[in-house]
């Protein structure tokens, strides 16, 4: 598969992500139907790969003190700043809405990216 395809595909992923978590946590709010999810993820993805590895970095002694439970915290953030960004995605409560998001955001796309690379190599 392209490398571009692949792009794509992690773009609408995450897209489907937003959507199934905005459904779950009623303190997440996406406007602009398949544009706005479409938009959101795009920004998001973008801040999650450049931002999200330094400040992971720079918080290595809090998650571990947390035992791993920090990253829920750096991730939120990550959402929140995702949210300062786009006039699509509308956070209501920070610490709670943008926590939890961020967890339901983390297992759904995992588990959509799981299916999808389940069902290419079952392709091969």
């Amino acid at each position: 598969m392209s490398l571009l395809l692949r792009l794509l595909l992690s773009w609408l992923i995450l897209a489907v992500a937003f959507y199934v978590t905005t459904r779950i946590v009623t303190g997440i709010h996406v406007t602009g139907g398949a544009v706005g999810y479409l938009e959101v993820a795009l920004v998001f993805g973008l801040i999650n790969a450049i931002l999200g590895p330094i400040l992971r970095i720079l918080s290595i002694p809090a998650i571990i003190l947390t035992f791993g439970l920090f990253i829920l915290v750096v991730n939120g953030f990550l959402l929140w700043i995702a949210e300062q960004l786009t006039g699509a995605l509308r956070i209501d409560h920070f610490f709670w809405d943008a926590i939890f998001g961020a967890l339901v955001l983390g297992i759904v796309s995992w588990a959509l990216n799981a299916l999808l690379h389940g069902t290419e190599r079952a392709a091969r």
